[in-house]
């Protein structure tokens, strides 16, 4: 598939799920699996627009890309926001806690790469770089 470029903003939400969903489609996902890559996607997507561009006073721009083999699906977002790798971000330790004893936030990244079945995060010349896998023929 085409890259899609969008800007980095909250509405650019919709585009970019919209092609996660067409990517999904084109590589045969069944409804489940690409409801979780989209759910995935958009979690780090959000993160991206909030953290690495809004809070940070920053303007630019994210790159979607969807390559389809026949063994896999690997989507990757592209930004040049501040630097922030989803892989180091600790798993909760508050999941058998009642609902009204947890804090509020923190298990949206959790849930989200729970939901693919790799995830790879890159920090290279001044982009981030993070990649999604879905197995074919494997339910996730």
């Amino acid at each position: 598939m085409e890259p899609l470029v969008v800007s980095g903003k909250l509405d650019s939400l919709s585009a970019i799920a919209q092609y996660v969903l067409a990517a999904a489609s084109a590589a045969g996902l069944d409804k489940k699996a690409g409801y979780k890559l989209r759910l995935a996607i958009d979690e780090v997507a959000t993160n991206i627009v909030m953290h690495g561009y809004d809070e940070a006073g920053l303007e630019g721009d994210i790159t979607i890309k969807a390559e389809i083999s026949p063994q896999r699906l690997t989507i990757s977002l592209e930004d040049r926001a501040i630097p922030y790798d989803p892989t180091c971000h600790q798993e909760p330790d508050c999941l058998d806690l009642p609902l009204q004893e947890r804090q509020i936030g923190g298990l949206g990244v959790f849930l989200a790469l729970d939901g693919v079945d790799q995830f790879d995060y890159e920090f290279i010349g001044g982009c981030n770089r993070n990649i999604f896998t879905i197995n074919l023929g494997a339910s996730t």
